[in-house]
């Protein structure tokens, strides 16, 4: 059996996606930016995709704009957000995807931001007392806190967050690249000032997604070079995976809370046969359904001689996840989200992330095939 079980890193492309991009492929060639038929066409479909995303989201078309995927998305959030406010002050967690964290390390180095880290606790979740303190004691800042950790799956409540902000009238942005298509976003209410997308998150093609930028803030492009996107991103658009994204969100929002029952009940399923199955078994991260992604389940078993090769044992028993220890000596070697939370460094931890393609058929194989490799290794 071969099971993939690290959604959170990519998933696989619905095929309903699949025939919505091979159709344009096939048929839609012209530039969107040239003004003759074809490329009108084009046009049309970009924009078309531009509303059917707006509307999922409760936003307008006008604050929607194509990207490369969430890395592009979250840099221009950020040193555009940060640069264009003339802002000194960031505040972030060492939680972040390093999509974020060295954005801003790199703007801290360059002396452009004195950057400070919201604590958190050893779920991963917020400090929000602390946030506020932050705020409190420097001036106008960038926040930058991710919805949902895409090691731990620990969620953030961006509601509280966006208020919080609000009272002390700084920039929110937010990493939601693990949240789109899999909780339902209303951005005519959150206090977001800029959130990203990447379609390959949600069943979607690689190399695309959005950056919303909320019409209350103005910042430059930070790619120049056309008149694309309003002018915010030169180059020509990838149209073809714009279409897709635009199917991915419209399939993932079709059925949004079936899936999110479905793949829990993956989830609890499997967190219920590995404490059944192998001893001293513990969750980094919080798990619980209310406050966790229903997606990700970061596994920390116990000591073994042969920690190092779990991951790499797994891969030829045909299972295909990530993960790996808390760093313990200082250096880039492990998970700095595993290091931040304080996780033993001597327990191999493993980063299972499930998606509606998977089973539990999947799970007893996953479970039976760990607990033979801690029994060696034991």
């Amino acid at each position: 059996m071969r099971v993939y079980f690290d959604n959170a890193a990519t998933t696989a492309l619905d095929p309903e996606v699949l025939k919505e991009m091979y159709k344009v492929m096939e048929s839609q060639f012209g530039n969107p930016s040239s003004i003759h038929a074809h490329g009108r066409e084009v046009r049309t479909l970009i924009e078309r995709s531009r509303k059917t995303i707006a509307n999922l989201l409760h936003t307008s078309p006008a604050e929607i704009f194509f990207t490369s995927g969430g890395t592009e998305a979250d840099n221009t959030a950020i040193r555009c957000g940060i640069i264009d406010h003339q802002l000194k002050h960031a505040i972030t967690t060492k939680l972040e995807h390093h999509a974020v964290l060295h954005t801003l390390q790199a703007m801290e180095k360059a002396g452009a931001i004195k950057l400070s880290y919201v604590d958190v606790d050893d779920k991963g979740q917020v400090d929000y007392s602390h946030l506020e303190q932050l705020l409190q004691n420097n001036e106008r800042s960038f926040v930058s806190l991710m919805h949902a950790n895409n090691e731990l799956g620990t969620l953030t409540d961006i509601v509280r967050v966006g208020d919080i902000c609000e009272a002390y009238n700084a920039l929110f942005h937010s990493d939601t690249v693990q949240t789109v298509g899999h909780f339902a976003h209303d951005l005519s209410k959150l206090k977001l000032h800029f959130m990203v997308c990447a379609a390959h998150k949600l069943h979607g093609p690689k190399g695309v997604g959005f950056l919303h930028i909320n019409h209350k803030v103005k910042i430059n492009p930070m790619i120049y070079g056309g008149s694309q996107e309003r002018n915010m991103r030169g180059g020509t658009e990838n149209v073809y995976g714009i279409a897709g994204l635009a199917k991915a969100l419209e399939l993932a929002y079709a059925d949004m809370q079936g899936h999110q029952a479905y793949i829990q009940d993956i989830k609890s399923y499997m967190m219920a046969r590995l404490t059944q199955e192998i001893p001293g078994i513990k969750f980094n991260g919080e798990t619980s359904p209310e406050g966790s992604l229903y997606t990700v389940l970061n596994v920390s078993f116990p000591e073994m001689e042969m920690a190092d090769m779990l991951l790499f044992n797994l891969d030829i028993a045909g299972i295909s996840a990530s993960g790996g220890s808390a760093c313990s000596s200082g250096t880039d070697i492990g998970s700095h989200v595993l290091s931040a939370i304080g996780a033993n460094p001597d327990r191999p931890s493993v980063r299972f992330s499930f998606s509606k393609y998977n089973t539990k058929d999947e799970v007893d194989y996953t479970v039976a095939k760990l607990k033979e490799l801690c029994v060696v290794n034991a």
